[in-house]
């Protein structure tokens, strides 16, 4: 068997270990879709009136139930992939990851596996998000076209901080270190981001930092392609971006596994 397909082939079989660990806990599927409910349900209400003000959103007809989907949408699939590197955590605790470096285990897929689990679960939680979005009345143009173009936003979204964690997991090896690190960067580039709030209408120092953030690049390609008019030159541009972020942090994922194995 070449290496190549060695690794495809341990990372479809570390994929679905993750699964079945995902599936003995479901607690922690249900625990990961109660915030972004809050921000969809509650806040989708409270603030129904500020697509009123003048500028938001470009003018747009949309509803602001319409306008948060897409940024809920994201955080459910980032706010889940920031826990990817619990599971390094443990196996590193209970011994697991010794006999994986004692096996003939891909390492490569060691990383890849977390972060293929972590996109089919945020696309998962995806369609949860925008089906209670259709319950509450909002309603998007873009049909089933524009629901796997966000698709694949999540994906790579989910993929891009599914292999930071493990970067981070690796590097301290400790449980509260990485919920710290995760929280430290996930709230700033949520409230960094069009998420809840059209930026145009804020600072102008937060419209420039969310034109470098990688969460609202997802936000950005999620909104477009649900609204059924994409502007194809911003769309296919945020997703490269997203692309050759998720390269770049997977090499530092296994760069990071490569100090763990030296440190050990």
């Amino acid at each position: 068997m070449s290496a190549v397909a060695q690794t495809v082939s341990h990372t479809v079989a570390l994929t679905a270990r993750q699964a079945r660990q995902g599936v003995r806990i479901p607690v922690f599927l249900v625990m990961n879709l109660v915030q972004p409910m809050v921000w969809l349900v509650l806040f989708g209400q409270l603030f129904r009136s500020v697509v009123e003000i003048p500028g938001f959103a470009g003018g747009s007809d949309a509803t602001y139930l319409e306008f948060i989907t897409p940024g809920v949408v994201m955080m459910t699939a980032m706010g889940g992939a920031a826990w990817a590197g619990t599971t390094f955590v443990q196996d590193m605790e209970r011994g697991v990851m010794d006999r994986f470096r004692a096996s003939p285990t891909s390492r490569g897929a060691l990383v890849t596996a977390t972060m293929a689990w972590y996109a089919m679960l945020g696309s998962a939680q995806a369609l949860v998000v925008l089906g209670v979005a259709w319950l509450s009345g909002a309603r998007f143009s873009g049909g089933w076209a524009g629901v796997l173009l966000l698709l694949v936003a999540v994906v790579l979204l989910s993929a891009l901080f599914a292999a930071l964690s493990d970067a981070v997991a690796l590097v301290t090896r400790q449980q509260e270190a990485l919920i710290g690190v995760s929280q430290l960067i996930i709230l700033p580039l949520m409230f960094l981001s069009s998420a809840i709030m059209d930026t145009r209408l804020a600072a102008g120092w937060v419209e420039t930092a969310a034109r470098f953030n990688p969460f609202d690049w997802a936000v950005v390609v999620g909104r477009q392609a649900l609204a059924g008019v994409p502007d194809p030159g911003l769309v296919w541009s945020r997703l490269g971006l997203l692309a050759a972020a998720v390269v770049v942090m997977t090499s530092l994922a296994a760069a990071a596994f490569r100090t763990y194995r030296r440190a050990s």
